[in-house]
C-alpha cells in the first residue's frame, strides 16, 4: 500500500484520509485508512432544521477527512459517562467515519455500521471505543454514523416529518450501499450494530420495512424496548413547547434557539424519582425516541417480528447480567425498604418477585430494584425477541448471548461492559477504568470472534436460539452454550399482562 494520504472518490466528491497503525495484544501491527467527518447529508440547519435528511451536494476538489464531524450531542447529560463520548460543536452534524484495511474497490470486504447509544438524547459517534481498529486488523470495513438526537431527531412536530433520527440512519445506510465499495467494502455484506439506544435502533431498523435490503446482519447489544405512540409523542412535544413558551408546531419550535430548545427538552422529560421502576415496568418509555407513527414506523418491534419482517437477516442479540443494577445505589428513599414490597409497588407480578430478587447480586432494596431495572428494561426484551424469532422463518438466523463476566471494579456485569471485549480494546485507557487493570484477553478473543463471525459470515459458531433456546454465555468459563436465558423468558411473559401499562407490546 502507498504511504501517501489515501484518497477516495465518493458520489459527492473526493475525500482524503490518513493511514493509522494498530498494535494488537499479541504485538502484531496492522494498518488501516481512516476517513473522518464524511458528510452523507446536508447540515440540518435553517430551512432543513426539522426536515428529512437531504443528500449532500457535490463539492469541488478534495475534502480533508481527518477530523471527526460535529456531533448532534451538544452537551452530555452524563459527565462521567461509562463510554468516552466527546461533544464536537458545529453545524455539519450528519457525517460518518469510515475505516478500511484495503481502500480498493475490488477488496469486497465485510462492513460493520455502528450506531452509538445514549438514550436517543446523547452519545457520540466519535468515541475512541468505536474506532474499529481490531476489525480493520481482521479485514472489516467500519462505519460509525452520527444521527440527530433528542427533540431535533425524535420530537413530534406538526408540519415536519416524524422520526428524523431514524431517517438519518436510513440515509447513512443508503449512502453506504452506494459508496462503500470505493472504500473496499461489499454492500451485500453489511452488518449493523449498536448498544443500548443503539441496540434499540438496530432492532427498530431490523423490523422496519423501509430498511429491508440495506444490511444482512444485525448485532443488538443491550437493546431497550421504547415503543412510543403518537399520543405519547404529542404529549411530550406539548410539554417541550410549554417549557419553551412557543406553539407546538414547526414555526414555534423553529423560533427557539438550539440551546433554549435543549433546556426545554431537559425540563420536559425529567424522570420521576418517586417511581424508579416506571421505565422497567412499562409505565413510561423514552419520550424522545422512535415513534410508531403509522408512516415510517408502522408497528412495534414484536409485531413486526411476528409478521416476519427482517426474517432473512442474521441476528445476535443479548444483554449483560447487571445492566442497571447500580443505577439506584444513590437514590434516596430506598434505605431500609423491604425488597419484595418495593417490587410489588413497582408493578412486578407476584409470581416473579422472589425469582427476580434471587437474581440480584445483593439482598438490599437498591440492588433488587436495580435488577428489576436490568430485567425489565433490557433482558426480558432479549428473551422475548429471540424467542419470537425462534418461532418464525428467522429461527435459523437467531442467536442470543448473556454477558455475565463481573468486573473487579464493582463486582458487576454492568451496562456497556461488553463493548471493550467485543471491540477488542482492553488496553484502551478509558476501558481499563471499567474492566480493571488485568481484564481477560481470552474473553475479548471469544466475544470479538462471535461478532466477527456474524459480520463476516452472517453466522455464529453456536446453536441457534431455536435449538432448545440456546444462549451463548460469556463469563467463567470464558464461553459456553446453555439452554434458556436465566429465567427472563418467564418474566417477559409475566410482564405482558394488560395491567402492566400501555407501553407493553
Amino acid at each position: 500500500m502507498s504511504i501517501d494520504a489515501p484518497m477516495i472518490r465518493t458520489e459527492s466528491g473526493a475525500v482524503s484520509g490518513a493511514w493509522r497503525d494498530h498494535v494488537s495484544a499479541d504485538g502484531g501491527v496492522s494498518r488501516a485508512a481512516i476517513f473522518l467527518g464524511i458528510p452523507y447529508a446536508e447540515p440540518p440547519v435553517g430551512a432543513l432544521r426539522f426536515a428529512a435528511p437531504v443528500a449532500r451536494s457535490p463539492w469541488d476538489g478534495v475534502l480533508p477527512a481527518v477530523l471527526h464531524g460535529a456531533t448532534p450531542q451538544r452537551r452530555s447529560p452524563w459527565p462521567d459517562s461509562y463510554v468516552p463520548e466527546p461533544t464536537i460543536l458545529g453545524e455539519d452534524t450528519l457525517t460518518l467515519d469510515v475505516g478500511t484495511p484495503d481502500p480498493s474497490p475490488a477488496a469486497g470486504l465485510p462492513v460493520l455500521v455502528y450506531l452509538h447509544g445514549g438514550g436517543f438524547v446523547a452519545g457520540s459517534h466519535a468515541s475512541p471505543w468505536y474506532g474499529g481498529q481490531a476489525f480493520h486488523r481482521d479485514g472489516v470495513v467500519t462505519v460509525s454514523i452520527a444521527y440527530r438526537l433528542g427533540f431535533d431527531g425524535f420530537g413530534w412536530i406538526d408540519g415536519a416529518p416524524t422520526n428524523r433520527g431514524v431517517r438519518d440512519q436510513l440515509a447513512a445506510l443508503a449512502w453506504a450501499q452506494r459508496n462503500i465499495r470505493a472504500f473496499g467494502g461489499d454492500p451485500a455484506r453489511v452488518t449493523i450494530a449498536g448498544q443500548s439506544a443503539g441496540g434499540a435502533a438496530v432492532m427498530r431498523l431490523l423490523t422496519l420495512p423501509a430498511a429491508q435490503g440495506l444490511f444482512r446482519g444485525a448485532l443488538a447489544l443491550s437493546p431497550a424496548d421504547v415503543p412510543v405512540t403518537e399520543d405519547d409523542a404529542r404529549a411530550a412535544a406539548a410539554r417541550v413547547a410549554s417549557a419553551a413558551s412557543v406553539a407546538p408546531d414547526r414555526d414555534g419550535f423553529a423560533s427557539v434557539t438550539e440551546t433554549a430548545l435543549l433546556d426545554a427538552q431537559d425540563a420536559a422529560t425529567q424522570l420521576d424519582p418517586t417511581d424508579p421502576l416506571a421505565g422497567a415496568m412499562g409505565r413510561r418509555g423514552l419520550p424522545l425516541s422512535p415513534v410508531i407513527d403509522g408512516d415510517l414506523i408502522p408497528d412495534t418491534v414484536s409485531g413486526a417480528i411476528t409478521a416476519g419482517v427482517g426474517a432473512d437477516v442474521a441476528l445476535l442479540v443479548g444483554a449483560t447480567a447487571h445492566e442497571f443494577n447500580a443505577a439506584l445505589a444513590h437514590v434516596t428513599g430506598l434505605e431500609g425498604a423491604e425488597p419484595l414490597d418495593l417490587l410489588a409497588r413497582g408493578g412486578v407480578p407476584a409470581a416473579e418477585r422472589e425469582a427476580l430478587a434471587s437474581r440480584a447480586p445483593g439482598p438490599d432494596a437498591a440492588s433488587v430494584a436495580g435488577q428489576a431495572l436490568t430485567d425489565g428494561m433490557f433482558r426480558r426484551h432479549v428473551a422475548r425477541w429471540a424467542g419470537q424469532r425462534a418461532a418464525t422463518a428467522a429461527s435459523s438466523l437467531t442467536w442470543a448471548y448473556d454477558f455475565r463476566w463481573a468486573s473487579p471494579v464493582d463486582g458487576l456485569a454492568v451496562h456497556c461492559l461488553e463493548l471493550p471485549f467485543g471491540f477488542d480494546i482492553l488496553r484502551e485507557p478509558t476501558a481499563l477504568r471499567r474492566t480493571g487493570a488485568q481484564p481477560p484477553q481470552a474473553l475479548a478473543d471469544a466475544v470479538h470472534a462471535d461478532w466477527l463471525a456474524l459480520i463476516r459470515d452472517a453466522r455464529v459458531d453456536a446453536p441457534v436460539h431455536a435449538d432448545g433456546r440456546a444462549t451463548v454465555v460469556y463469563g467463567e468459563p470464558v464461553r459456553e452454550v446453555v439452554p434458556g436465558y436465566q429465567g427472563e423468558e418467564r418474566l417477559a411473559l409475566a410482564l405482558e399482562a394488560p395491567e402492566m401499562g400501555d407501553h407493553q407490546e
